[in-house]
């Protein structure tokens, strides 16, 4: 049995994987400050008694003793991540410091949750982990990219200079239960428009791509990315490669809520990338053949089953 910290465990992501290490045997630390993270995502294994949940910011310091760290904190949505820009930045870089300080003292293997963001709007498509990406250093969009990015330097300098156990992974789009109903992500918003039988809002000609990982997906990676040896680092990219089109997913939604919601367009956001998909080559050779196995209708199904759930309809 190791024992396992889970920096922003009561998030979306965290929850799911905080579930699947508990599920696995492991005792784990959940932490978290509620900033974006709900106590209801995580409120079904607070009976597990290898489970101890923090209330705790990792801008400031934490000790505990872990044999493995998780760190996923920092809000991931525009909407989250934009409404206090200095401390989205703070949480991703500071989080980090005190994340590797605490990895360092205690010597324990590390994982860095980054994002398919530090690409930017790519030049390259599709993003392979040797693209250093377009990204606007001065954008409203900045603290989150390039808070990320400076934390993947700060890893990767700790490995360098004090040899700590260190692991980057480049989350791409991801989706399915406890999304926020309000987080701004194209999945959650299409979904609780088509169910509220709202507009649905497209920014943009709806022509740009996305590539959409269900939930578990993601999950099964980062537990093997995890489970690798001190050589492999990454950084690695976990995402769906199949591309859609962000007409064709809002098309989907419509057909599968059988909702009555028409779609309406509006301007494009600052910086808001116009492809996206990533090359998981890499993943799949480096983690025993891992990839992405829910495709899209059935990752949908089981979304817009729970947003109905706690909609109440």
């Amino acid at each position: 049995m190791k024992k396992i910290l889970v920096t922003g465990g009561a998030g979306f992501i965290g929850s799911h994987l905080v579930e699947r290490l508990l599920n696995e045997s492991n005792d784990v630390v959940c932490l978290d400050n509620y900033f974006t993270g709900q106590k209801q995502n995580i409120i079904h294994l607070l009976s597990n008694p290898h489970l101890e949940v923090v209330r705790h910011d990792v801008t400031m310091p934490y000790h505990a003793e872990v044999d493995e760290i998780y760190n996923l904190a920092c809000p991931a949505s525009p909407i989250h991540y934009q409404y206090n820009p200095i401390k989205t930045i703070k949480t991703s870089v500071m989080g980090a410091i005190n994340m590797l300080g605490l990895a360092k003292r205690i010597n324990a293997k590390i994982l860095q949750a980054s994002t398919s963001e530090v690409y930017g709007d790519p030049h390259e498509h599709p993003q392979k982990e040797t693209y250093w990406g377009n990204v606007n250093p001065v954008g409203v969009r900045s603290c989150y990219d390039e808070g990320k990015r400076c934390a993947e330097t700060l890893f990767m300098d700790y490995h360098r200079q004090n040899k700590v156990r260190t692991k980057i992974i480049r989350i791409f789009n991801t989706y399915g239960p406890r999304m926020f109903m309000n987080d701004g992500r194209v999945v959650s918003n299409f979904i609780v428009q088509a169910l509220k039988g709202e507009d649905i809002t497209i920014y943009g000609n709806g022509l740009q791509t996305r590539s959409f990982q269900y939930v578990d997906d993601l999950v099964e990676g980062i537990i093997r990315v995890m489970a690798t040896g001190d050589e492999f680092i990454g950084p690695v990219n976990l995402g769906n490669p199949n591309e859609f089109t962000i007409k064709e997913l809002a098309e989907k939604v419509i057909a599968m809520t059988g909702t009555k919601s028409q779609i309406v367009y509006k301007p494009l956001p600052q910086d808001d990338p116009i492809q996206r998909k990533p090359d998981i080559a890499f993943a799949n050779n480096a983690l025993d053949g891992w990839k992405p196995v829910v495709q899209l209708e059935e990752g949908l199904t089981e979304t817009i089953d729970y947003f109905r759930g706690i909609m109440g309809l």
